[in-house]
């Protein structure tokens, strides 16, 4: 989200250390050992599993909050507050929530990740009411957002070709680091390949678009107020709210901010060129820091075609024709290509 709000951002603008929260984390690793970390972290500190109704309600009464009006709350997907249309309003009354079936002018909660995409449907207890992934949502809004999948768009929220949807650019960081936290919670119950239309070229488990939303959009003061309204109630934190780089540790993909600086000094990606990534097979590596780095290649079914030190250059040129994802690393962090063999 692309939100300023001066005061609150202040205590954050030096944030270096790692929070107390995750002192049983250890940030050296990537990949699925990181992941199963900050699963056993806020699955084990999830101690609050909040009902529905009407636990759900004061939660987005209070973590919805719009800072510069406390007497509203942001809705979710949300644009315009000026012109005449109240379906696509961005901040209401926090005390204009519907408890009726007439609900116009009205919000409603608004499950991010879609009860009936949950394997299986995710009900009204368990993921179905944690509030990580409820939002405050217009009536409206919530109708038309109904179960589509999110893909890519731009500009304001809108269907996407009759079936899909775009959460629009001011929401879809939001969206992609609750989807994220959703995966890593509640694993096979709620996978991000399931509500994110997009292929998943730098991981089989998350969908491109998560990973370059994370990366576009930073985290705002609202989503880090949020997540501290939200551990007071339900005991958890989301990790990618704390720390978006932690998608990219873990998943790869473009690189997200990294306010804790995880491994900064250990490695340089700005200084790590890849060219070309439409190759016929050779694919040139400048490494200007000339550091011990380690490639790795993998096609589209997860299977590791070739590997080793990455030094000046790598031939694919063996392989079938498609796309294939090339990571490089230290060991502790990682960068990710996408290749495309023709």
């Amino acid at each position: 989200m692309k939100r300023i709000f001066i005061l609150l951002l202040l205590p954050f603008c030096a944030v270096a250390q790692i929070p107390e929260y995750y002192n049983t984390v250890n940030f050296e690793l990537s990949g699925n050992a990181l992941k199963n970390e900050l699963a056993d972290l806020i699955t084990d500190t999830h101690t609050n599993e909040l009902v529905y109704t009407p636990e759900v309600w004061t939660a987005l009464k209070s973590a919805d909050l719009d800072p510069e009006n406390p007497e509203n709350v942001f809705l979710i997907y949300g644009y315009n507050d000026t012109d005449d249309d109240p379906d696509n309003d961005r901040t209401r009354d926090k005390d204009f929530s519907c408890h009726t079936t007439s609900c116009e002018g009205l919000w409603v909660r608004e499950h991010v990740y879609p009860r009936s995409l949950g394997n299986p449907n995710l009900e009204f207890d368990g993921p179905g009411s944690d509030a990580h992934h409820l939002r405050a949502i217009d009536y409206y809004m919530n109708n038309m957002r109904s179960k589509k999948r999110f893909t890519e768009g731009s500009g304001n929220a809108a269907v996407v070709n009759g079936s899909y949807f775009y959460p629009g650019d001011e929401w879809k960081g939001d969206i992609a680091r609750m989807m994220m936290y959703m995966y890593v919670r509640y694993q096979s119950r709620c996978l991000a390949v399931v509500v994110g239309f997009d292929d998943a070229t730098y991981n089989m488990d998350m969908p491109d678009i998560f990973l370059e939303w994370n990366a576009e959009d930073p985290v705002s003061a609202y989503e880090l107020n949020r997540n501290t309204v939200l551990q007071e109630m339900q005991g958890n934190r989301n990790p990618f709210i704390d720390n978006p780089h932690l998608a990219t540790q873990i998943w790869g993909g473009p690189e997200a901010e990294n306010p804790w600086a995880l491994h900064a000094d250990t490695f340089d990606k700005e200084k790590l060129i890849v060219y070309p990534t439409v190759t016929t097979g050779t694919i040139y590596i400048d490494n200007t820091t000339s550091s011990n780095y380690e490639y790795e290649v993998y096609n589209m079914v997860g299977q590791k075609v070739k590997s080793g030190p990455a030094i000046n250059s790598i031939n694919i040129a063996c392989n079938t024709k498609g796309i294939y994802i090339l990571n490089i690393g230290n060991g502790k962090n990682v960068k990710s290509y996408k290749i495309i063999l023709n």
